[in-house]
């Protein structure tokens, strides 16, 4: 059981539960990706001086980012492992596992979808 020639296509990766023009042919159940970050002293120190200053703390904007990032990556990749070629119902989640270090989820329901007759 390969997943040679099935791929994740992004634009089938939602938050819905359905895509137009789409049916779920199967279910392959739930897939998730996480990923653990922490922030580095300078990082911290950063976003310390961008707090006195106000506005949007960009050090943690792209930290955040990117951990989202890889968070949905590993998710297609395990939908891909399971053989889908879209994820449903997609959601995040964070926990911070101890100070300064958080935990991202990204997951959904891995289908095989079809075009709607």
């Amino acid at each position: 059981m390969g997943t040679m020639g099935v791929n994740v296509n992004t634009t089938m990766v939602t938050t819905a539960f359905e895509l137009p023009g789409y049916r779920v042919a199967k279910s392959l159940g739930l897939v998730r990706g996480v990923t653990v970050r922490s922030r580095s002293i300078f990082g911290s120190i950063g976003a310390s001086l961008e707090t006195l200053v106000g506005g949007n703390i960009t050090v943690f904007e792209d930290m955040c980012e990117t951990t989202r990032e890889q968070a949905l990556q590993l998710m297609m990749e395990h939908a891909l492992q399971r053989g889908a070629n879209a994820v449903i119902g997609v959601r995040y989640d964070a926990t911070e596992v101890m100070q300064g270090v958080t935990e991202v989820i990204a997951y959904g329901t891995a289908v095989q979808m079809e075009r709607a007759a």
